[in-house]
Protein backbone atom coordinates (compact mmCIF):
# COMPACT_ATOMS: atom_id res chain seq x y z
CA UNK A 1 0.00 0.00 0.00
CA UNK A 2 1.67 3.20 -0.39
CA UNK A 3 2.54 5.98 1.78
CA UNK A 4 -0.92 8.01 3.17
CA UNK A 5 0.17 11.08 3.82
CA UNK A 6 -1.60 12.97 7.30
CA UNK A 7 -1.48 16.24 5.01
CA UNK A 8 -3.47 14.49 2.35
CA UNK A 9 -6.14 14.41 4.97
CA UNK A 10 -6.47 17.89 6.58
CA UNK A 11 -8.75 20.73 6.34
CA UNK A 12 -9.65 23.88 7.63
CA UNK A 13 -12.06 24.15 10.14
CA UNK A 14 -13.48 27.59 11.66
CA UNK A 15 -13.80 27.83 15.29
CA UNK A 16 -17.02 29.18 14.47
CA UNK A 17 -18.01 26.49 12.66
CA UNK A 18 -17.98 23.83 15.88
CA UNK A 19 -21.28 23.11 16.76
CA UNK A 20 -20.68 23.77 20.80
CA UNK A 21 -24.61 23.15 21.65
CA UNK A 22 -27.12 21.03 19.91
CA UNK A 23 -30.08 22.14 18.33
CA UNK A 24 -33.41 22.28 20.51
CA UNK A 25 -34.82 19.81 18.03
CA UNK A 26 -32.53 17.06 17.10
CA UNK A 27 -34.05 16.22 13.79
CA UNK A 28 -33.75 19.83 12.54
CA UNK A 29 -30.33 19.43 11.77
CA UNK A 30 -29.45 20.00 7.87
CA UNK A 31 -28.57 16.86 6.23
CA UNK A 32 -26.08 16.69 3.37
CA UNK A 33 -27.14 13.97 1.07
CA UNK A 34 -23.71 12.51 -1.19
CA UNK A 35 -25.54 9.87 -3.88
CA UNK A 36 -23.63 8.05 -6.60
CA UNK A 37 -21.58 11.84 -6.89
CA UNK A 38 -24.27 14.33 -6.52
CA UNK A 39 -24.95 16.58 -3.77
CA UNK A 40 -28.64 17.37 -2.24
CA UNK A 41 -29.20 19.68 1.07
CA UNK A 42 -32.14 18.08 2.93
CA UNK A 43 -32.96 18.18 6.83
CA UNK A 44 -32.57 15.32 8.62
CA UNK A 45 -36.12 14.69 9.29
CA UNK A 46 -36.43 13.67 5.54
CA UNK A 47 -34.00 10.80 6.17
CA UNK A 48 -36.31 8.08 6.01
CA UNK A 49 -37.64 9.21 1.74
CA UNK A 50 -33.77 9.06 1.08
CA UNK A 51 -33.20 5.50 2.01
CA UNK A 52 -32.73 2.91 -0.68
CA UNK A 53 -35.54 0.34 -0.67
CA UNK A 54 -35.17 -2.53 1.47
CA UNK A 55 -32.36 -0.67 3.45
CA UNK A 56 -31.34 -2.12 6.80
CA UNK A 57 -30.43 0.47 9.15
CA UNK A 58 -28.08 -0.32 11.87
CA UNK A 59 -27.28 1.46 15.06
CA UNK A 60 -24.97 1.14 17.54
CA UNK A 61 -27.33 1.72 21.33
CA UNK A 62 -24.37 2.43 23.65
CA UNK A 63 -25.10 4.78 26.41
CA UNK A 64 -22.13 7.13 27.69
CA UNK A 65 -21.76 6.59 30.91
CA UNK A 66 -20.60 9.80 33.61
CA UNK A 67 -17.01 8.50 32.93
CA UNK A 68 -15.42 11.77 34.76
CA UNK A 69 -14.35 11.38 38.60
CA UNK A 70 -13.50 13.75 40.62
CA UNK A 71 -11.72 13.58 44.09
CA UNK A 72 -10.16 16.45 46.10
CA UNK A 73 -6.55 15.54 48.20
CA UNK A 74 -6.54 17.09 52.11
CA UNK A 75 -4.00 19.61 50.14
CA UNK A 76 -7.25 20.62 48.24
CA UNK A 77 -5.51 19.43 44.81
CA UNK A 78 -7.75 17.85 42.92
CA UNK A 79 -7.35 14.21 41.10
CA UNK A 80 -9.45 13.81 37.91
CA UNK A 81 -10.37 10.02 37.13
CA UNK A 82 -11.58 9.34 33.36
CA UNK A 83 -12.70 5.45 32.90
CA UNK A 84 -11.64 3.76 30.12
CA UNK A 85 -12.43 0.45 30.52
CA UNK A 86 -12.76 -2.31 33.05
CA UNK A 87 -9.87 -4.26 34.36
CA UNK A 88 -9.25 -7.27 32.84
CA UNK A 89 -9.83 -5.11 29.56
CA UNK A 90 -11.52 -8.09 27.57
CA UNK A 91 -14.77 -8.01 30.83
CA UNK A 92 -18.24 -7.41 29.82
CA UNK A 93 -18.38 -3.45 30.34
CA UNK A 94 -22.12 -3.68 31.25
CA UNK A 95 -21.20 -6.68 33.81
CA UNK A 96 -18.52 -4.16 35.44
CA UNK A 97 -21.13 -1.74 35.77
CA UNK A 98 -23.31 -3.24 37.93
CA UNK A 99 -20.44 -4.16 40.34
CA UNK A 100 -21.30 -3.84 43.96
CA UNK A 101 -18.65 -2.50 46.79
CA UNK A 102 -15.91 -2.60 43.96
CA UNK A 103 -14.88 -2.13 40.64
CA UNK A 104 -11.57 -2.03 39.16
CA UNK A 105 -10.80 0.07 35.76
CA UNK A 106 -8.22 1.19 33.61
CA UNK A 107 -8.26 5.34 33.71
CA UNK A 108 -6.52 8.57 32.61
CA UNK A 109 -5.65 10.72 35.45
CA UNK A 110 -5.60 14.26 35.53
CA UNK A 111 -2.45 15.95 37.56
CA UNK A 112 -1.41 12.31 38.54
CA UNK A 113 2.06 13.51 39.62
CA UNK A 114 0.04 14.86 43.03
CA UNK A 115 -1.65 11.39 43.78
CA UNK A 116 0.99 9.49 46.53
CA UNK A 117 1.73 5.81 45.95
CA UNK A 118 -0.06 4.83 49.23
CA UNK A 119 -2.71 7.85 49.37
CA UNK A 120 -6.42 6.42 49.23
CA UNK A 121 -8.48 9.21 47.69
CA UNK A 122 -12.33 9.58 49.58
CA UNK A 123 -15.36 10.98 49.21
CA UNK A 124 -19.05 10.99 50.09
CA UNK A 125 -21.93 10.75 48.12
CA UNK A 126 -25.43 10.17 48.38
CA UNK A 127 -27.43 7.67 46.78
CA UNK A 128 -31.00 6.43 47.28
CA UNK A 129 -30.97 7.81 50.26
CA UNK A 130 -28.22 6.52 51.98
CA UNK A 131 -24.36 8.49 52.59
CA UNK A 132 -21.77 6.36 50.67
CA UNK A 133 -18.71 6.79 50.63
CA UNK A 134 -16.19 6.19 47.88
CA UNK A 135 -12.50 5.24 47.94
CA UNK A 136 -10.12 5.42 45.21
CA UNK A 137 -6.97 3.13 45.30
CA UNK A 138 -4.32 2.74 42.91
CA UNK A 139 -4.11 -0.99 41.96
CA UNK A 140 -2.07 -1.00 39.61
CA UNK A 141 0.09 2.19 38.85
CA UNK A 142 2.23 1.04 35.63
CA UNK A 143 -1.13 0.33 34.00
CA UNK A 144 -2.96 3.08 35.29
CA UNK A 145 -5.85 0.70 37.03
CA UNK A 146 -7.82 2.47 39.52
CA UNK A 147 -9.35 0.36 42.12
CA UNK A 148 -13.07 1.81 43.67
CA UNK A 149 -14.42 0.60 46.98
CA UNK A 150 -17.59 2.00 48.18
CA UNK A 151 -19.10 1.65 51.65
CA UNK A 152 -22.31 2.57 53.46
CA UNK A 153 -21.85 5.46 56.10
CA UNK A 154 -23.73 5.74 59.24
CA UNK A 155 -27.01 5.07 57.82
CA UNK A 156 -28.76 1.89 57.01
CA UNK A 157 -26.79 0.27 53.93
CA UNK A 158 -28.40 0.03 50.56
CA UNK A 159 -27.19 -2.09 47.57
CA UNK A 160 -25.52 0.23 44.91
CA UNK A 161 -24.35 -0.43 41.62
CA UNK A 162 -21.01 1.10 40.38
CA UNK A 163 -23.21 2.56 37.78
CA UNK A 164 -25.40 4.13 40.66
CA UNK A 165 -22.35 5.71 42.20
CA UNK A 166 -21.43 6.96 38.51
CA UNK A 167 -24.78 8.77 38.32
CA UNK A 168 -24.39 10.54 41.19
CA UNK A 169 -20.84 11.61 41.26
CA UNK A 170 -19.77 11.32 37.60
CA UNK A 171 -19.80 13.86 34.55
CA UNK A 172 -20.66 13.36 31.37
CA UNK A 173 -17.79 13.04 29.34
CA UNK A 174 -18.02 16.03 26.36
CA UNK A 175 -15.53 16.06 23.63
CA UNK A 176 -12.25 18.00 24.41
CA UNK A 177 -13.08 19.79 21.44
CA UNK A 178 -15.96 21.41 22.37
CA UNK A 179 -14.09 23.15 25.10
CA UNK A 180 -16.72 23.80 28.16
CA UNK A 181 -17.96 23.01 31.03
CA UNK A 182 -20.95 20.27 31.46
CA UNK A 183 -24.66 21.44 31.79
CA UNK A 184 -27.47 19.69 32.93
CA UNK A 185 -29.20 19.11 29.59
CA UNK A 186 -25.72 17.46 28.17
CA UNK A 187 -26.85 14.58 30.05
CA UNK A 188 -29.70 13.76 28.21
CA UNK A 189 -28.71 15.45 24.62
CA UNK A 190 -25.28 13.77 24.46
CA UNK A 191 -27.31 10.54 24.22
CA UNK A 192 -29.03 8.83 21.42
CA UNK A 193 -32.90 8.67 22.08
CA UNK A 194 -32.28 4.36 21.42
CA UNK A 195 -29.56 3.96 24.05
CA UNK A 196 -29.67 1.13 26.14
CA UNK A 197 -26.37 -0.31 27.05
CA UNK A 198 -24.13 1.84 29.81
CA UNK A 199 -20.49 1.87 28.75
CA UNK A 200 -19.47 4.24 26.52
CA UNK A 201 -17.43 7.32 27.58
CA UNK A 202 -18.39 9.19 23.90
CA UNK A 203 -21.77 9.19 22.28
CA UNK A 204 -22.20 7.66 18.43
CA UNK A 205 -22.85 10.52 17.26
CA UNK A 206 -24.61 10.31 14.47
CA UNK A 207 -27.41 8.75 16.12
CA UNK A 208 -28.26 11.84 17.88
CA UNK A 209 -30.27 13.20 15.03
CA UNK A 210 -32.83 10.53 15.31
CA UNK A 211 -35.96 10.86 17.64
CA UNK A 212 -38.69 8.79 17.98
CA UNK A 213 -41.10 10.50 15.15
CA UNK A 214 -38.03 9.48 12.61
CA UNK A 215 -38.31 5.88 14.07
CA UNK A 216 -41.47 5.96 13.44
CA UNK A 217 -41.53 7.29 9.84
CA UNK A 218 -38.62 4.64 9.22
CA UNK A 219 -40.92 1.65 10.09
CA UNK A 220 -44.45 3.02 8.05
CA UNK A 221 -41.65 3.09 5.22
CA UNK A 222 -40.67 -0.18 5.96
CA UNK A 223 -36.96 0.25 6.55
CA UNK A 224 -35.35 -2.82 8.77
CA UNK A 225 -33.40 -1.68 12.05
CA UNK A 226 -31.24 -2.88 14.02
CA UNK A 227 -29.07 -2.52 17.31
CA UNK A 228 -25.61 -3.49 18.26
CA UNK A 229 -23.33 -2.34 20.99
CA UNK A 230 -19.75 -1.00 20.83
CA UNK A 231 -18.73 1.10 23.41
CA UNK A 232 -17.33 4.05 22.34
CA UNK A 233 -13.98 4.90 23.87
CA UNK A 234 -11.62 7.94 24.39
CA UNK A 235 -9.27 6.84 22.01
CA UNK A 236 -11.60 7.54 19.30
CA UNK A 237 -10.51 11.33 20.06
CA UNK A 238 -6.77 10.35 19.23
CA UNK A 239 -5.27 12.84 17.20
CA UNK A 240 -2.82 11.17 14.13
CA UNK A 241 0.45 12.04 14.90
CA UNK A 242 2.03 10.31 12.61
CA UNK A 243 3.44 11.83 8.71
CA UNK A 244 1.96 8.51 7.44
CA UNK A 245 -1.04 7.80 8.64
CA UNK A 246 -0.81 3.87 8.40
CA UNK A 247 1.72 4.41 11.45
CA UNK A 248 -0.79 5.30 13.63
CA UNK A 249 -1.82 3.27 16.54
CA UNK A 250 -5.05 2.41 16.78
CA UNK A 251 -7.27 2.46 19.67
CA UNK A 252 -9.48 -1.15 20.23
CA UNK A 253 -12.80 -0.91 21.20
CA UNK A 254 -15.34 -3.56 23.04
CA UNK A 255 -18.49 -4.97 20.80
CA UNK A 256 -21.21 -6.71 21.23
CA UNK A 257 -23.09 -9.09 18.51
CA UNK A 258 -26.33 -10.77 19.89
CA UNK A 259 -27.56 -13.76 17.52
CA UNK A 260 -30.27 -11.72 16.15
CA UNK A 261 -27.75 -9.56 14.53
CA UNK A 262 -26.70 -12.11 13.05
CA UNK A 263 -29.73 -13.94 11.77
CA UNK A 264 -30.85 -10.37 10.60
CA UNK A 265 -27.79 -9.94 8.42
CA UNK A 266 -27.30 -13.25 7.44
CA UNK A 267 -31.45 -13.11 6.33
CA UNK A 268 -30.91 -9.53 4.60
CA UNK A 269 -30.60 -9.14 0.91
CA UNK A 270 -31.02 -5.43 0.67
CA UNK A 271 -28.27 -2.45 1.11
CA UNK A 272 -27.15 -2.34 4.47
CA UNK A 273 -26.60 1.22 5.98
CA UNK A 274 -24.68 2.11 8.95
CA UNK A 275 -26.00 4.89 11.43
CA UNK A 276 -22.25 5.97 12.37
CA UNK A 277 -18.62 5.21 12.33
CA UNK A 278 -18.95 2.94 15.20
CA UNK A 279 -21.69 0.80 13.99
CA UNK A 280 -19.54 1.22 10.42
CA UNK A 281 -16.13 -0.34 11.79
CA UNK A 282 -18.66 -2.88 14.07
CA UNK A 283 -20.24 -4.51 11.23
CA UNK A 284 -16.90 -4.47 8.90
CA UNK A 285 -15.04 -6.45 11.88
CA UNK A 286 -17.63 -8.75 11.73
CA UNK A 287 -16.59 -9.71 8.41
CA UNK A 288 -12.95 -10.44 9.62
CA UNK A 289 -14.32 -12.08 12.56
CA UNK A 290 -15.88 -14.70 10.42
CA UNK A 291 -12.57 -15.19 8.35
CA UNK A 292 -10.77 -15.37 10.99
CA UNK A 293 -13.45 -18.90 12.43
CA UNK A 294 -13.16 -19.86 9.01
CA UNK A 295 -9.24 -20.10 9.03
CA UNK A 296 -9.47 -21.78 12.74
CA UNK A 297 -7.21 -18.89 14.05
CA UNK A 298 -6.91 -18.21 17.44
CA UNK A 299 -8.91 -15.61 19.37
CA UNK A 300 -11.26 -15.08 16.36
CA UNK A 301 -12.79 -12.15 18.15
CA UNK A 302 -10.42 -9.93 18.56
CA UNK A 303 -8.98 -7.74 15.71
CA UNK A 304 -6.32 -5.88 15.06
CA UNK A 305 -5.44 -2.55 13.07
CA UNK A 306 -3.53 -4.72 10.51
CA UNK A 307 -5.31 -8.08 10.04
CA UNK A 308 -8.14 -6.29 7.04
CA UNK A 309 -4.53 -5.72 4.49
CA UNK A 310 -3.19 -9.30 5.34
CA UNK A 311 -4.81 -11.25 2.09
CA UNK A 312 -4.95 -11.36 -1.28
CA UNK A 313 -8.54 -10.82 -2.69
CA UNK A 314 -9.10 -14.11 -3.66
CA UNK A 315 -8.14 -15.85 -0.63
CA UNK A 316 -11.03 -14.43 1.32
CA UNK A 317 -14.49 -15.37 1.69
CA UNK A 318 -18.01 -13.89 0.52
CA UNK A 319 -19.84 -11.97 2.85
CA UNK A 320 -22.51 -14.53 3.53
CA UNK A 321 -19.97 -17.37 4.44
CA UNK A 322 -18.25 -15.10 7.08
CA UNK A 323 -21.69 -14.08 8.62
CA UNK A 324 -22.62 -17.33 8.36
CA UNK A 325 -19.67 -18.48 10.29
CA UNK A 326 -20.00 -16.33 13.09
CA UNK A 327 -23.60 -17.21 13.72
CA UNK A 328 -22.77 -21.34 13.26
CA UNK A 329 -20.28 -20.37 16.31
CA UNK A 330 -23.11 -19.53 18.37
CA UNK A 331 -25.63 -21.62 17.24
CA UNK A 332 -22.75 -24.44 18.19
CA UNK A 333 -21.24 -22.97 21.38
CA UNK A 334 -25.14 -22.25 22.59
CA UNK A 335 -24.38 -18.61 23.28
CA UNK A 336 -26.49 -15.86 22.57
CA UNK A 337 -24.11 -13.18 21.86
CA UNK A 338 -20.23 -12.61 21.01
CA UNK A 339 -18.28 -10.33 23.17
CA UNK A 340 -15.37 -9.33 20.55
CA UNK A 341 -12.81 -6.34 20.82
CA UNK A 342 -11.94 -4.49 17.38
CA UNK A 343 -9.30 -2.03 16.45
CA UNK A 344 -9.98 -2.04 12.67
CA UNK A 345 -8.55 1.05 10.83
CA UNK A 346 -10.53 1.67 7.71
CA UNK A 347 -8.45 4.35 5.61
CA UNK A 348 -7.96 4.60 2.03
CA UNK A 349 -7.17 1.27 0.24
CA UNK A 350 -9.52 -1.08 2.90
CA UNK A 351 -12.67 -2.55 0.81
CA UNK A 352 -15.39 -2.21 2.47
CA UNK A 353 -17.59 -5.87 2.86
CA UNK A 354 -20.97 -5.46 4.81
CA UNK A 355 -21.36 -2.08 4.65
CA UNK A 356 -23.28 0.06 1.59
CA UNK A 357 -24.27 3.47 3.25
CA UNK A 358 -23.21 5.30 5.85
CA UNK A 359 -25.00 8.11 7.77
CA UNK A 360 -22.61 10.18 10.13
CA UNK A 361 -21.48 14.02 11.12
CA UNK A 362 -18.67 15.95 10.12
CA UNK A 363 -15.52 15.09 11.66
CA UNK A 364 -12.00 16.89 12.76
CA UNK A 365 -9.23 17.32 9.96
CA UNK A 366 -7.24 14.62 10.01
CA UNK A 367 -8.31 11.89 12.38
CA UNK A 368 -9.16 8.24 11.68
CA UNK A 369 -12.73 8.93 11.02
CA UNK A 370 -11.88 11.48 7.99
CA UNK A 371 -9.37 8.74 6.69
CA UNK A 372 -12.53 5.82 6.90
CA UNK A 373 -14.74 8.72 4.96
CA UNK A 374 -12.03 8.65 2.72
CA UNK A 375 -11.89 5.25 2.24
CA UNK A 376 -15.51 4.72 1.57
CA UNK A 377 -16.44 6.95 -0.88
CA UNK A 378 -12.98 8.23 -1.85
CA UNK A 379 -11.69 11.65 -3.05
CA UNK A 380 -15.02 13.21 -2.95
CA UNK A 381 -14.90 13.41 1.11
CA UNK A 382 -13.25 16.92 0.15
CA UNK A 383 -15.50 17.67 -1.96
CA UNK A 384 -18.09 17.34 0.91
CA UNK A 385 -16.89 19.02 3.46
CA UNK A 386 -16.14 22.10 1.61
CA UNK A 387 -19.79 22.21 0.38
CA UNK A 388 -20.52 21.89 4.06
CA UNK A 389 -18.52 24.99 4.89
CA UNK A 390 -19.71 26.82 2.03
CA UNK A 391 -23.30 26.02 2.97
CA UNK A 392 -22.75 26.83 7.04
CA UNK A 393 -23.53 23.31 8.02
CA UNK A 394 -22.79 22.93 11.68
CA UNK A 395 -19.17 20.81 12.40
CA UNK A 396 -18.77 17.63 14.95
CA UNK A 397 -20.14 15.76 17.71
CA UNK A 398 -23.30 18.62 17.60
CA UNK A 399 -23.05 18.92 14.11
CA UNK A 400 -25.33 18.39 11.33
CA UNK A 401 -25.05 15.10 9.08
CA UNK A 402 -24.89 12.94 5.97
CA UNK A 403 -25.89 10.44 4.02
CA UNK A 404 -23.16 9.05 2.24
CA UNK A 405 -24.24 6.50 -0.59
CA UNK A 406 -21.35 6.04 -2.80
Amino acid sequence: MKELQLNDFQYDLPDDRIARFPLAQRDRSKLLEYRHGKITHRSFFELPDQLPQNSLLVFNDTKVIPARLHFQRSTGAVIELFLLNPVPADRLVSEAMQDKNRSIWQCMIGNRKRWKPDEVLTKEIRVGGHTIVVRAHWHDPEQSHIRFEWTPGDETPGDESFAAILHETGKIPLPPYLNRDVTEADNDSYQTVYSRVEGAVAAPTAGLHFTPEVLEQLAQKGIQTDYLTLHVGAGTFQPIKTTDVRQHTMHTEQVVYSRQNLETLVAHTGPVISVGTTSMRSLESLYWFGVRLLKKEAEPFYLDQQYAYAFPEDELPPRSEALQAVLMHLQQTGQNQVVAHTGIYCMPGYRFRLVDGLVTNFHQPGSTLILLVAAFIGEDWRTIYNTALESDYRFLSYGDSSLLLP
